[in-house]
């Protein structure tokens, strides 16, 4: 669902069911609440009348309506509801169909693969007493067994799809109403999550059958795009990447795949206000949408070469490499897609000056989720390098941490060697082509759901091929979802795990914070006076919480209550809003006081100023991707369509 670019208008526009405007009209508030308003989702049926008792019009399921009134007539509770929170009231409907949203948390599915289905469950204790279970795989197999042969379970009212659903073409919403934490006899903690769910366009649809895989993946394709340092040191590097590749467009020309598999590249290097002679941050030398052959992909990288002059750092604007890539290439064109890092030295963190994109690692990582990308680091331990090699190993890690694999693709080659490194390359054109190819023709669709056994599976020593191999398996899964435009299953108030019911390291679901623009803006003006004060806590530590007493002071979110007075912790001072404060989650500003603040070295206090501020250049990007905005309701003040904020980035 697309952002519309609304203009509000002082004239109240005309709705379903002729709507009041009232100017200066607020929604009810939460009970204990001081800015948090009331607000419901509808259920399947769920009808809005112009008068409370009166029949009306059926509603999409699982609009989000903002609740005004509350009456009662004979047996049934009505609520007088609006789209929004700015004064526009739709009509009435019953309360009986509709259900409390008190937080705005929803989740999204993870790819199924590596995983055991996701099953919605009707009570609590069913949940409970198999996560609690001393052998849980003989409690849940039955159990699948039984739902693969289409025989009721009990206990289950629904089970995940076979394919990974897409949040971004088909969204759907999976709001959480409420939760409890589990610790299992494994030793981990797990959220029983109480959810109410309905896919938003139709009934999830059944797995397709093999001759159906086969089909659909005919116009399965990849791109590989190398995003490659090419400053000084890098010649050697640069020159066994393009006979890489030439290599590999010979075989793909050779098996007839050229429109099945397209390579692309990157170049980066860093600032080049800080040095002029660098020539470029990032370029495009080869879109791999454009790009035909072998010989048009060594045409367009001919004049690639190493920068003649060197950088003012040691750390290069990787990131901003990768970003390039991300950005420029139109990767809804391709199945699999992949960007594979190339580099010898570390990224220029998202705070630093002389960073193109002001992002970290963390950041990148979830803007190649976004486009379906699966990022690779092959990183170049050479003896120059040997003072940031671990900082950069970091980096790498947190910047690959792959979804479906719950492991980093980062891939050092020791000392730089020249020969590993193009081993290395040759090694994963190869896989990743010999994957399109097999997917391509169907060779591994003689069951259901890509259940072929790995390609690789006799190589499980070189963890390269191996994981190569699971990658491509999840990203067919994604991809056959969105062929066949697999939806959320059609349940409602149901109770799940957050993460896989026996390998319960591995998480079924990521939650999202959905914040409206209000929100985001003043979650962002407060987080940068947090950074000021922070600031200044650096040189007076007694400063920085002082300043925030007083700031907390003037804001005056709670008039009843002379909040900030005498806090010592942030998360009493109200400073961040309820619709924060509120969430089930440990929030680092929140549980930081004054006592760890000034415990802290200098070091540990600036680490956290940086994460701070990556946060802060993060929520700038979401204001401005008009594409990630969704309405909620039918005709809603689009100033409350909301952005999927991942938890991981609030503060």
């Amino acid at each position: 669902m697309k952002y519309m670019h609304w203009f509000s208008s002082l004239v109240c526009a005309a709705t379903l069911a002729s709507p009041v405007c009232a100017a200066g009209k607020q929604p009810l508030l939460q009970e204990g609440k001081h800015a948090l308003f009331q607000r419901v989702l509808t259920y399947p049926g769920c009808q809005l009348s112009a008068k409370a008792g009166e029949a009306g019009k059926e509603q999409p399921a699982f609009s989000r309506f903002y609740v005004y009134q509350r009456t009662t007539q004979g047996q049934d509770t009505w609520l007088q509801v609006g789209p929004d929170s700015f004064g526009h009231t739709a009509g009435w409907m019953k309360s009986s169909c509709t259900v409390d949203w008190k937080m705005q948390l929803t989740l999204a599915f993870t790819n199924p693969a590596g995983r055991h289905p996701m099953l919605f469950f009707k009570e609590k204790s069913d949940v409970e007493s198999l996560l609690n279970s001393k052998n849980p795989a003989a409690t849940l197999q039955p159990m699948l067994n039984s739902l693969s042969s289409h025989k009721p379970v009990p206990q289950v009212l629904a089970r995940e799809p076979d394919y990974m659903v897409d949040q971004l073409k088909n969204f759907y919403l999976l709001p959480v109403l409420g939760s409890d934490d589990v610790f299992t006899d494994t030793g981990f903690q797990v959220r029983v999550l109480n959810v109410a769910s309905v896919s938003e366009k139709s009934p999830a649809k059944k797995a397709a059958s093999a001759a159906d895989e086969k089909n659909m993946m005919k116009g399965f394709s990849a791109s590989v795009v190398f995003v490659i340092d090419s400053t000084i040191s890098m010649g050697p590097y640069i020159d066994r990447t393009k006979e890489a590749i030439d290599k590999i467009y010979k075989r793909i020309e050779k098996e007839h795949l050229q429109d099945q598999v397209k390579f692309g590249l990157v170049a980066f290097r860093s600032s080049v206000k800080a040095v002029p002679g660098l020539e470029y941050d990032s370029k495009m030398y080869v879109d791999p949408n454009t790009v035909k052959d072998g010989k048009d992909f060594l045409a367009k990288v001919h004049d690639l070469k190493q920068a003649t002059v060197s950088s003012s750092k040691v750390d290069e604007d990787a990131y901003g490499g990768v970003m390039t890539a991300l950005d420029k290439v139109d990767w809804t064109q391709f199945g699999a897609r992949y960007v594979v890092l190339i580099t010898d030295a570390g990224a220029l963190d998202g705070t630093d000056k002389l960073s193109s994109t002001h992002l970290d690692a963390a950041q990148v990582r979830q803007e190649a989720a976004y486009r379906g990308v699966a990022l690779y680091a092959l990183h170049l331990k050479t003896s120059d390098g040997k003072k940031n090699h671990s900082s950069a190993e970091a980096q790498y890690q947190e910047l690959t941490l792959n979804p479906f694999l719950h492991k980093p693709l980062y891939y050092p080659i020791d000392s730089g060697d020249v020969n590993s490194f193009g081993s290395m390359v040759d090694k994963l054109a190869n896989a990743i082509t010999g994957q399109i190819k097999t997917a391509w023709s169907g060779e591994e669709t003689a069951g259901s759901a890509l259940g072929a056994s790995p390609k690789y599976a006799g190589k499980k020593e070189d963890p390269l091929l191996s994981d190569a191999d699971k990658l491509s398996k999840a990203i067919r899964l994604a991809y056959l979802g969105e062929k066949q435009g697999t939806t959320a299953p059609p349940v409602f108030k149901s109770w799940i795990s957050d993460r896989d019911l026996i390998d319960q390291n591995i998480p079924a679901t990521e939650v999202r914070v959905l914040l409206t623009k209000s929100e985001l803006s003043d979650l962002s003006d407060v987080m940068k006076k947090i950074v000021n004060a922070a600031n200044e806590g650096m040189i007076s530590p007694d400063d920085m919480f002082a300043s925030l007493r007083s700031l907390a002071a003037t804001m005056g979110n709670d008039p009843n209550q002379a909040k900030g007075k005498n806090a010592t912790r942030l998360g009493e001072m109200g400073l961040l809003g309820e619709y924060i404060e509120s969430l089930p989650y440990l929030s680092e500003v929140l549980s930081l006081d004054e006592e760890t603040w000034k415990s802290w070295d200098g070091l540990e206090q600036e680490r956290f100023i940086r994460r701070l501020n990556t946060k802060l250049n993060y929520y700038q990007r979401y204001n401005q991707d008009v594409d990630r905005w969704v309405a909620l309701a039918p005709d809603s003040d689009p100033r409350d369509n909301v952005y999927p904020v991942p938890l991981e980035n609030l503060p």
